[in-house]
């Protein structure tokens, strides 16, 4: 198709074209990292983990492509788009500290934890002094309350999703149910990402050679746009600026339409970033054979 002939076309289908380009290029990054994954696949632990995390730009890419599609679907229809995609982003985080326990070969069912890590110090700050102490050792039980902080968010964010879209569906996701909905799922998530951040405090010189600010940024990065350019086309509606001039598609719609668009774009990117982030390298060649001879000698 030439340049000629994509004048012609209405904006609505060359912005389900350019999206539709997008979502291929992010897959083609993802399906790229996967395969090399998959081809030098020497630490299943590690690398299943890997494989759900990249996932996860497709997956939001997709998910915002159908919304395009589909571009004038009821409130419903949206809801549970956005719940695929927060849904996720739970799993994704709970895979991520399994990672991280993978690095430092921590094992909470087997009861595994090195006695190098074994009396370390975990400061917590506020709101969280309120519940624990302002210093905790860490043991077995400190890792495992991490991770219950972390996986809480896996089961609470998928039981919220159908409940918001049911009671959506039946008319009653309005004033304090929708305001309640919304102050759990911020606590939980809050709570995940905190226990994140608590144990990359604690281990970080550990998990140094790793990277793992760079893997948790690229999960972090992903929601933080989708996220943060939500709340600024809600301004943005708010204030007037975002207007509809059609009589068929609503305001709502079009704000729905920006999101998914910049979601499919950003998208790209992050399947980039995410080739760097969770290179193959450390589970391909010598590096792998080194690393494995140097954990026998330890």
């Amino acid at each position: 198709m030439d340049f000629e002939s994509l004048s012609k076309l209405d904006p609505r289908t060359l912005t389900l074209l350019g999206a539709a380009c997008c979502v291929m290029l992010t897959m083609h990054f993802t399906v790229q990292l996967l395969s090399q994954h998959l081809f030098y696949w020497k630490n299943p632990k590690e690398q299943k983990a890997i494989i759900i995390i990249i996932l996860m730009a497709p997956i939001y890419a997709i998910n915002s492509f159908v919304g395009l599609v589909d571009i004038q679907g009821s409130k419903p229809f949206f809801m549970f788009l956005d719940a695929v995609k927060e849904c996720y982003e739970a799993l994704v985080i709970a895979k991520f500290l399994a990672l991280m326990y993978s690095y430092l070969n921590i094992s909470i069912s087997q009861n595994r934890v090195p006695d190098e890590i074994k009396g370390r110090e975990i400061h917590h700050s506020f709101p969280m002094t309120l519940f624990q102490p302002r210093t905790v050792r860490l043991d077995h039980h400190t890792l495992k309350l991490l991770k219950y902080w972390t996986w809480q968010f896996v089961i609470i964010r998928p039981i919220f999703s159908f409940l918001m879209i049911l009671f959506q569906v039946l008319g009653l996701y309005t004033g304090w149910i929708s305001w309640a909905i919304s102050i759990i799922l911020n606590i939980s998530v809050s709570l995940a990402l905190y226990s994140l951040v608590a144990f990359y405090h604690v281990f970080g010189k550990e998990l140094a050679p790793h990277k793992p600010l760079s893997k948790f940024l690229c999960i972090k990065g992903i929601v933080f746009f989708c996220f943060w350019q939500g709340v600024l086309l809600d301004i943005l509606v708010a204030a007037g600026v975002i207007k509809s001039h059609h009589f068929w598609l609503d305001v709502e719609h079009i704000q729905e339409a920006l999101q998914n668009v910049l979601v499919c774009l950003e998208m790209v990117v992050f399947a980039v970033i995410q080739q760097y982030a969770y290179h193959v390298a450390p589970y391909s060649g010598d590096a792998f054979g080194k690393s494995q001879k140097e954990k026998k000698v330890d």
